[in-house]
């Protein structure tokens, strides 16, 4: 699949996506807030999506399709969709997103990312929030890796910039399960003492092959409400014929 069919398969996706419902919009691994350096293979694809409950009743659920095209470099480009329920009363949010690798990540090398995107309010086309973030990845082993997010969030509901930051743990334990720790968050000022305080969230992937994977996570204040979360998440991928197989390539699921 060369760029050209990368672009109309994110197209054909995030068309899917507009009739799926979407929540709490986090820009990273699928339902984990903190990414990882790596980005998929020039021309393949995949499809994110997760429900996400807390224990004050807020709800979400999300549909992200994405894309690796390579028009002089490869860029993951995504366009989440976002449909949530706060305090009662719900919205819904597009994000799209583009994702460059810098410097690819190794073993015991530091690897490093880019991306940037935005969220706009779907019914009233509103831009809700602007960010810029980038992503390092440290591979201890081939199994184990360190990553780690540091970046700029502007939220234009309340015309205020946050200092976004992230440090996660990937352990693939199993050829097929794989258990994540992180903990996230946005420094700054607000009105909301939870807003401003640190998320975390923890989960088992299961990817019995090259497809299909879930995910299993439980959250706290992930939305800055301090709310307990359960996520059940699934990714489906549509790799490049006869590529390498992604968890080869980076040593994870």
């Amino acid at each position: 699949m060369g760029s050209r069919a990368g672009c109309t398969a994110i197209a054909v996706a995030a068309a899917i996506s507009a009739w799926l419902p979407a929540g709490e919009a986090r820009a990273a691994n699928g339902a984990y807030a903190v990414d990882a350096a790596d980005i998929s293979e020039a021309g393949s694809c995949k499809i994110e999506s997760w429900l996400s409950a807390a224990s004050n009743t807020d709800f979400s659920a999300v549909a992200n399709p994405s894309c690796v095209v390579n028009p002089f470099k490869p860029v993951e480009l995504s366009m989440l969709t976002n449909r949530a329920r706060s305090d009662r009363e719900w919205s819904t949010t597009i994000q799209p997103k583009a994702k460059m690798n810098i410097a690819p990540t190794g073993i015991g090398k530091l690897g490093f990312s880019i991306y940037a995107g935005g969220s706009f309010d779907a019914l009233t086309g509103e831009n809700l929030t602007a960010f810029a973030v980038i992503p390092a990845t440290f591979r201890l082993n081939e199994n184990m890796r360190l990553n780690f997010n540091g970046g700029w969030l502007w939220d234009r509901s309340v015309d205020r910039h946050y200092l976004a930051y992230g440090i996660g743990f990937d352990w693939k334990f199993t050829e097929t399960l794989q258990w994540t720790i992180e903990a996230f968050g946005q420094a700054g000022q607000s009105d909301t003492p939870s807003v401003v305080q640190p998320r975390f969230q923890t989960g088992v992937r299961y990817r019995p092959n090259e497809i299909f994977s879930v995910d299993l996570i439980y959250g706290r204040n992930i939305s800055g409400e301090n709310a307990n979360w359960i996520t059940l998440g699934t990714t489906i991928r549509f790799p490049v014929p006869g590529g390498k197989p992604e968890h080869h390539r980076t040593g994870h699921l």
